[in-house]
């Protein structure tokens, strides 16, 4: 998570950048962060308070790339509350993808057999 975070802040000038779309910011996220924040998640003991972690990292970005809103009641700039951001960001959140590789994972080990790999898992 920590190597994560550093790469995050090595291209945050990238995801602010206002001249870039949004669909290539998401792709910047997807393609050159998430696989650091997610190296090793296959084996990680997922606890509430990582789980809560990993949501409140992923949301930094998204209010990263998708930036502040103009509120239509007060006419003010706000951010965007996670509902909306898992409203605009519609692929699964992070916490699903370290879920659903840990069980990808938990059937690769389950058709192991001593030191053979079962050919047809």
């Amino acid at each position: 998570m920590n190597s994560g975070k550093a790469y995050y802040y090595s291209v945050q000038n990238l995801l602010y950048f206002s001249l870039l779309s949004k669909n290539l910011k998401i792709k910047i996220y997807r393609t050159m962060i998430l696989p650091v924040v997610l190296y090793g998640c296959k084996t990680w003991s997922l606890t509430l308070r990582e789980e809560s972690r990993q949501r409140v990292f992923e949301n930094r970005v998204l209010r990263g790339i998708f930036g502040p809103r103009m509120d239509e009641v007060t006419g003010e700039w706000r951010n965007l509350q996670n509902e909306e951001l898992n409203d605009l960001y519609s692929t699964s959140n992070i916490v699903r993808v370290i879920k659903s590789r840990r069980i990808k994972w938990t059937g690769h080990v389950a058709c192991m057999e001593g030191e053979k790999y079962i050919w047809f898992c």
